[in-house]
């Protein structure tokens, strides 16, 4: 018993890859979406993404060396990560003060607080962002609009997002095909001309990412692709069933946050199951929550509140449906 085996967080998996590579290969995948933040938010974008991913990056480090007393990772990039993740949930105005409260949030409760990387059970972006939102709900819905760089970040004008807009038109009664003639056409959201945070207005940019780090191999396809199935199914049977009360499965794909947090949020190595059946009904109860608080519920967006109500039935679901274990043996025939 003089020599003991340290045992790391799952999951255990022989890989070339090592978690910088694979976290600095996130950050790549990211960079188109950032390019279009900055071509339509101009240095609103720049600010709040340097104010996020520094301070996501002092704060780990001071919890590992002044609190847990531990070698800091920082290196890894995976603080980077949360702060562009951070940065890409939250409208490109929100105070200077709010970002950093809420890299606080991320890291040193949804992710220290549980050991650092490889322990959290919660994706820490998002933890950081439901706090702004139900915490500061004003700054956390007034969307500027696009201007590039003809506008500051102090004097941005605001307005309401897409989905906001076909929220509010179907409560006031109003028909589907006159709140169709004040939103973005599909192409626009397409490209990314439309109100909303950083990391959801360009969808093309979004799946750019997409397609590297599937060359790459960073993820696979199960959990996107469950996401954006489920939720492209279940809103067209809605619209089939009434397209004068809801909106077409591709708008709900466009807007809102779905390809951001199917693509690089509801994809996160350790709140995401192990499995690919395990991915695909993580990824389906994301999309169907999604759907539900979007249609039914209060709020115009989902995503968020449905990857970290997933991200608690990950444990059940990785012991329900567990990798096979290493040199088990396969009966054949």
């Amino acid at each position: 018993m003089s020599k003991l085996l340290t045992v790391s967080p799952s999951p255990h998996t022989y890989s070339k890859q090592s978690v910088p590579k694979l976290m600095y290969g996130v950050i790549l995948a990211m960079l188109p979406a950032l390019a279009v933040s900055i071509y339509y938010f101009g240095w609103s974008a720049i600010l709040i993404t340097a104010v996020a991913v520094v301070s996501c990056v002092i704060f780990e480090f001071v919890i590992q060396k002044y609190i847990l007393k531990i070698k800091p990772s920082i290196s890894d990039g995976s603080a980077m990560v949360t702060g562009i993740l951070l940065a890409f949930n939250i409208p490109s105005n929100l105070p200077v003060g709010l970002i950093i409260l809420g890299s606080l949030i991320a890291i040193g409760v949804a992710k220290m607080t549980f050991g650092g990387l490889g322990n959290n059970p919660f994706n820490p972006a998002l933890v950081g962002r439901v706090f702004l939102l139900i915490s500061f709900p004003v700054q956390m819905t007034s969307w500027p609009v696009p201007k590039g760089f003809k506008t500051s970040y102090a004097d941005a004008v605001t307005g309401a997002t897409p989905l906001g807009i076909i929220k509010e038109g179907l409560n006031n009664g109003d028909a589907m095909n006159a709140i169709l003639d004040q939103i973005p056409s599909h192409m626009q959201m397409f490209l990314g001309y439309m109100n909303g945070s950083m990391g959801e207005i360009a969808a093309f940019a979004l799946i750019l990412g997409l397609i590297y780090m599937l060359w790459k191999k960073i993820i696979t396809i199960h959990v996107p692709l469950s996401i954006i199935l489920t939720i492209f199914i279940f809103t067209g049977i809605l619209w089939f069933s009434n397209p004068e009360k809801y909106i077409d499965p591709l708008f709900h794909i466009l807007t809102g946050g779905i390809l951001l947090g199917a693509i690089f949020m509801a994809t996160d190595y350790v709140t995401s199951p192990m499995t690919p059946k395990g991915m695909w009904i993580y990824g389906i109860g994301i999309g169907i929550i999604t759907v539900v608080i979007r249609v039914f519920g209060a709020y115009p967006e989902g995503v968020s509140f449905a990857i970290l109500i997933m991200n608690a039935f990950v444990p059940l679901i990785n012991s329900n449906f567990p990798p096979k274990r290493f040199g088990k043996e396969v009966k054949h025939g």
